[in-house]
């Protein structure tokens, strides 16, 4: 674990400390410079209009290389390209408790693959402190896919490893050396496997590894770049509350807008790499609960700097969160959403890294602290300064001496104004998710995709709950003692 030093501890309170200044200061200021707050409120409410704008153009043309991607017979255009034959697909599913049918659905969609099942390897890794959970699921999946792949392997990874917490990168680190000795014992390339790190209820296009690999086998450097797919949450959304589709369809949106923009790309949930890179880094961190994006950042300071996420227009799709139980199941998206939120963490580990690193250009070091930075800050801010604190200084102003000046009188009428044109981008939301949701299943009534319309009317309240307040809390948890620190929440899968 990295010795949490007078510096790391510093760094550590940089992201909360802007957002609570921010809070204090806005609600202080309404009462003594309602004014500067106004222009302030307005300032933000045009800058976030013109990320609307931003968001609709990138978001529009992603979508459409989205489809235009799924239209391509990706597996064609590998067969033209000489040794293709030689690269093998290694897939890590690590797994905590999800029952049987979920795993059977992403085994499913792998078989369902275009590319040869016989090119591909797959490691499902269970948990010790579970493992007689995990070994009658391993048995059944043995029976049933046994003989479909090139290879099928099972790890259990030991309970109460020195170093580790308790998390799925443990996990993922322990399958990662696990396989790393029998593929060093059957003589592989390291440069020849692809590895793709799945959720254990992620199903992937039928196009996937096709397009993965001829992305791999065309790229100047294959092994010094991630490849991050369009992230969806289709398995089960017909069945989840409109809330938790709200939230899952704008996290969608907001990772396919990013396609669009590779400098901002870190790798998200499901991504793949070479095997090559991710042996040079010693697999996934153990000790931290965002594994999948700190895999990148690995990577990046390894080859000092050298290191990119490439985006892919294909889709992978996972679970919404969902309960039988309606108030635990908007209880589990409050955590899955602070545990994303704890993407956090990596402020200063990259701050301590950058400190130390003279290869690194001082742009490219400016440039990745201003994307995270902004994105973190923005998440915890921006929904309660719009739809909240917003509204403070012109309750303030209108009752002062400020109430005759001109500012004031309009302001409520600017503000309307900004947030009408804002609108803009909850109808478009609207429209593409229904053209990204899956066919609807039996026994959903044709009615239903009005309300799959409507349901956007609770944006502002999604993105206040379930994306300001859990991004908060993750950002001041960070500012405390270690003791108050995030662990991994294991989002319960349910169908």
């Amino acid at each position: 674990m990295e010795k949490r030093t007078t510096r790391l501890r510093i760094l550590e309170t940089i992201p909360g400390l802007l957002i609570w200044t921010t809070f204090v200061l806005s609600i202080v200021l309404s009462f003594i410079k309602p004014l500067w707050v106004i222009y302030f409120i307005i300032a933000f409410d045009l800058y976030w209009l013109l990320r609307v704008l931003h968001f609709i153009f990138y978001g529009s043309y992603s979508y459409f290389k989205y489809k235009k991607t799924e239209a391509i017979d990706w597996l064609e255009r590998v067969k033209k390209i000489p040794g293709w034959d030689k690269k093998f697909h290694i897939i890590y599913l690590p797994t905590y408790g999800e029952p049987i049918e979920v795993l059977r659905t992403t085994f499913n969609s792998l078989c369902n693959s275009s590319y040869p099942l016989d090119k591909m390897i797959v490691i499902l890794g269970g948990e010790g402190r579970i493992e007689k959970d995990f070994r009658p699921k391993a048995a059944q999946i043995k029976k049933e896919f046994g003989d479909k792949f090139h290879k099928l392997k099972f790890t259990i990874h030991p309970d109460g490893l020195p170093g580790e917490l308790k998390g799925k990168g443990a996990n993922a680190n322990w399958m990662g050396h696990k396989s790393q000795k029998f593929i060093n014992e059957l003589g592989y390339d390291y440069e020849d496997l692809i590895v793709s790190y799945f959720d254990s209820d992620t199903c992937v296009h039928k196009q996937y590894f096709a397009h993965l690999t001829y992305r791999y086998l065309t790229h100047p450097n294959p092994t010094k770049v991630s490849y991050q797919p369009a992230v969806n949450y289709n398995n089960n959304i017909w069945d989840a509350p409109a809330a938790m589709r709200v939230t899952a369809f704008g996290t969608i949106f907001w990772l396919l807008m990013d396609l669009m923009r590779p400098e901002r790309l870190y790798t998200f949930s499901s991504h793949s790499m070479s095997f090559k890179a991710l042996a040079d880094v010693g697999f996934w961190q153990k000790d931290i609960v965002t594994d999948d994006s700190r895999i990148f950042l690995q990577c990046f300071f390894k080859y000092g700097g050298k290191y990119a996420v490439e985006p892919m227009y294909i889709p992978v799709s996972m679970d919404t969160v969902m309960d039988k139980d309606y108030w635990k199941g908007f209880k589990n998206l409050y955590k899955q959403q602070r545990r994303w939120a704890w993407g956090v963490e990596h402020f200063p580990y990259m701050m301590n890294k950058f400190h130390k690193n003279k290869e690194i250009p001082w742009y490219k070091k400016l440039k990745y602290t201003w994307n995270l930075t902004e994105g973190m800050y923005s998440w915890a801010t921006a929904p309660i300064l719009i739809f909240v604190l917003g509204r403070l200084p012109l309750w303030v102003a209108g009752r002062g001496e400020e109430s005759s000046s001109v500012i004031v009188q309009n302001a409520p009428f600017v503000l309307e104004w900004l947030m009408a044109a804002a609108m803009v981008g909850i109808l478009f939301s609207a429209i593409i998710s229904l053209f990204i949701l899956p066919p609807r299943p039996e026994g959903h009534p044709r009615w239903k995709y009005l309300v799959m319309f409507l349901q956007w009317i609770l944006l502002p309240i999604t993105l206040i709950i379930f994306g300001s307040i859990p991004a908060t809390e993750a950002q001041t948890r960070l500012m405390l003692p270690k003791k108050y620190h995030l662990g991994f929440f294991v989002t319960p899968k349910s169908r």
